[in-house]
């Protein structure tokens, strides 16, 4: 896939380009479409075992994720020896006491469940856990994976050696209360920026992360690749030809905040997103922290419009059933998973700001993009109580302007609207958001 370079309104300075790339295309249509699965670190971090894992994944078929589209049950960091490799073999060694079956038990009951597994590894001489990474061990534990039948590659980025860090740092405007602040998106000038023109897929970041990518595709097994670099250097370049998903922020946290923060970098990024390469904006924390029924609905709403890899991150053992309908929400994981239409949906109004503002506690609060079941509408509240939010029909760009009235769907009740004239208007608590399913030109009163 090609894709042009971009220049926003003059409102906006943070001016983004997106090189022109070739995808990374797997077997089979792994990869072709955004990731839908779980994974144990949000829920556990290092306290993880074989009964978790094993738990999650009978607990994925019980509660219809599985049904649903969910596939994936991804072992997070901390489930090797900590002390080292084998020392005949060189590989990594599963822990015997977390996992007594080894990995490739766990997978075969996972595989007989008619699911599909994934595990983690670092781009560094140890994990952020401190376990054993891959670095220079790339063919080895690419080969072991398949060995143990793993359909799932989570790389990350810690402990990185020096004679593999950039020469230059890229612009990532995260983390703005610790990092920031960023002038509508852009990063303090530094002496480490790099020249105008230079081409990041030559970066050490992009060459770290290219190599485990090729000692994948050396296997006799098709493995998905997830690309967990934290937005570094400018991934966007580089991330859709290495891997299937790329990580573009520091890690989530299971608060608004964090959560608002994510959605309003990713909504500049979204150009980059398409069939076979899709920007990642973590993993979901529905049903962890604190967050209101409303913050883990918007949550929802906004990774599954933007087309981010869906991976839960909860115990699935003690998730309420309210949320685990958020998760099998079948609008949103229609559009999610749309096998027409590959492009997310994207802001059309900012609403609070004005458009193109760059803002980490207010993003854009109205989206829409295609699908085939209709063009999915939201309308977001980022106050910190309820309020109005008019959704018009002439302003949102994927509907046609000489058409009045439309069948209309709420995404969260499923009711049928009927024929609509004019748009939505609606009462927004806080931090929720509105859905809609805009479908068939209408006549109102008429019979269509």
């Amino acid at each position: 896939m090609v894709y042009p370079s971009i220049i926003f309104p003059q409102t906006l300075s943070l001016a983004l380009s997106i090189h022109s790339v070739h995808a990374l295309v797997q077997n089979n249509g792994v990869g072709k479409l955004p990731a839908l699965g779980w994974n144990t670190w949000n829920a556990f971090y290092c306290d993880i075992s074989e009964s978790k894992v094993l738990t999650a994944a009978n607990k994925m078929v019980s509660l219809g994720l599985k049904d649903a589209g969910y596939q994936y049950v991804n072992i997070d960091d901390c489930w090797a020896v900590k002390s080292g490799r084998d020392n005949k073999t060189g590989q990594i060694t599963p822990d015997p006491v977390k996992f007594p079956s080894g990995i490739k038990g766990v997978v075969d009951e996972i595989h007989a469940l008619g699911l599909k597994v994934g595990i983690y590894g670092s781009a560094g001489t140890q994990t952020c856990g401190g376990y054993p990474a891959q670095i220079g061990n790339e063919y080895l534990d690419a080969a072991t994976f398949a060995a143990w039948g793993i359909d799932y590659f989570k790389y990350d980025n810690c402990y990185v050696p020096s004679n593999w860090t950039d020469q230059y740092t890229a612009c990532v405007p995260d983390q703005w209360q610790k990092y920031g602040p960023y002038d509508n998106g852009t990063c303090a000038k530094s002496s480490s920026d790099a020249p105008a023109g230079y081409d990041w897929s030559a970066s050490n970041t992009a060459r770290r992360f290219a190599i485990m990518r090729d000692a994948l595709l050396a296997q006799n097994r098709t493995i998905l690749y997830s690309l967990c670099e934290w937005g570094h250097a400018d991934v966007t370049a580089w991330g859709n030809s290495t891997g299937n998903s790329w990580r573009m922020s520091g890690d989530i946290t299971p608060d608004w905040p964090r959560i608002a923060e994510i959605a309003n970098e990713n909504s500049f990024l979204l150009n980059n997103v398409d069939f076979w390469g899709h920007n990642d904006a973590d993993m979901l924390e529905i049903g962890n922290g604190n967050l209101t029924l409303e913050e883990n609905r918007s949550h929802f709403a906004l990774w599954a419009a933007m087309k981010s890899p869906l991976i839960i991150g909860t115990a699935l053992d003690k998730l309420p059933t309210t949320h685990v309908g958020i998760l099998k929400n079948k609008y949103l994981l229609a559009f999610h998973q749309d096998m027409v239409y590959g492009r997310p949906a994207t802001p059309y109004k900012w609403g609070t700001n004005p458009d193109w503002t760059f803002n980490a506690t207010n993003p854009a609060e109205y989206w829409s993009g295609r699908s085939t079941q209709g063009v999915l509408v939201l309308a977001l509240n980022t106050l910190g109580a309820q309020a109005r939010r008019d959704i018009i029909w002439s302003e949102v760009p994927h509907l046609e302007k000489s058409v009045e009235a439309f069948q209309v769907t709420d995404i969260w009740s499923g009711k049928s609207l009927g024929c609509v004239r004019g748009g939505v208007k609606s009462l927004v608590k806080s931090h929720d958001i509105a859905g809609y399913i805009v479908g068939k030109n209408c006549t109102p009163g008429g019979r269509d």
